[in-house]
């Protein structure tokens, strides 16, 4: 096959959502690209797309994400355009997406990960510790609730959305004393060093999955896309992600279900934790096994298998 190369005549479209930071995640998907080939940035066009999700979210800004609809909110109307050829890839938070992508589309291609941790924001506060009894906590994140308030029950959690901004206004006008926010998202925005960010390690408080990854999804059919973002693939960030997804799928994850998992790669081995929470934080069960990094898929499967066999059933009603 003739790898035919975008061009500023022939651009490769990229498509993405409209956020500063999935922007961000789309220029450095097109800079990745540009010096694996060679080719100036006027070789791709970056193509907003805005979704179902973005569009009621900024309506209905006080009703938590579960209630207005599953992950594929922020995703159906990029596949839809990446399957009629109105996009030749898309680029997604991976944290956001299902794992199951619809037929003609593929999801192979992850950027190098980011940091994965959590972010405690709250400037008067250097850790969930030091919160007074009863202190207000906004977030919008199921899992980052549940987690809160297995370790502190005594805390007040509020409907707390919109970009890193917006939430620190929030923040400066009383509607809460505390947030979170992903570390990989403040870097990629360059706005680490500015924002009274106290990373929380993995310990404290596991990641959702895939978290602090870029995932670029493309059509099935079309070899040279294939090729090209074959050179850009981050190979251990698969790896991680294919445990942690595997983990996901078996659980039928989405955004009504509290669970957090974080695969690390030592050497041959793979290092899987993942944990499950009841909506209201009052129970976790959680689990810790190593395998073979090439058998990370089926370990995140058989773990996420076992956790939904000890939590029954209504384990993620209450």
């Amino acid at each position: 096959m003739t790898l035919t190369l975008p061009s500023p005549a022939s651009p490769l479209k990229i498509g993405t959502r409209g956020s500063p930071l999935a922007l961000a995640q789309a220029y450095e998907t097109r800079d990745r690209l540009a010096q694996a080939f060679d080719l100036d940035p006027t070789a791709f066009d970056i193509v907003v797309i805005k979704t179902t999700g973005d569009n009621r979210a900024m309506i209905e800004a006080d009703r938590p994400l579960k209630e207005i609809g599953n992950k594929g909110l922020f995703t159906k109307e990029i596949e839809e355009a990446l399957s009629s050829g109105g996009i030749d890839i898309a680029v997604h938070s991976m944290k956001d997406m299902p794992t199951v992508q619809p037929d003609g589309l593929v999801l192979d291609c992850y950027l190098p990960r980011e940091d994965v941790r959590d972010a405690f924001v709250a400037p008067a506060h250097r850790s969930i510790g030091d919160l007074a009894e009863g202190a207000i906590i906004g977030t919008s994140s199921l899992r980052r609730r549940a987690q809160l308030l297995n370790a502190r029950p005594d805390l007040q959690v509020v409907e707390f959305r919109g970009n890193v901004q917006t939430r620190l206004q929030k923040l400066r006008d009383g509607v809460a004393t505390a947030t979170f926010l992903a570390m990989a998202g403040l870097r990629r925005l360059n706005m680490a060093e500015e924002v009274p960010a106290i990373p929380i390690e993995a310990d404290d408080m596991l990641p959702a999955v895939a978290q602090g990854a870029i995932g670029i999804e493309r059509r099935s059919d079309d070899p040279v896309v294939a090729t090209l973002l074959e050179a850009i693939h981050h190979a251990q960030t698969g790896l991680r992600l294919a445990a942690e997804r595997a983990f996901l799928a078996a659980l039928d994850g989405s955004c009504e279900t509290p669970i957090a998992a974080l695969a690390e790669l030592s050497g041959g081995t793979l290092h899987l934790r993942g944990e499950i929470l009841r909506p209201d934080g009052s129970e976790k069960l959680s689990a810790r096994q190593s395998c073979p990094v090439e058998e990370g898929a089926e370990l995140g499967r058989h773990m996420g298998e076992d956790l939904r066999a000890r939590a029954g059933k209504g384990f993620f009603t209450v």
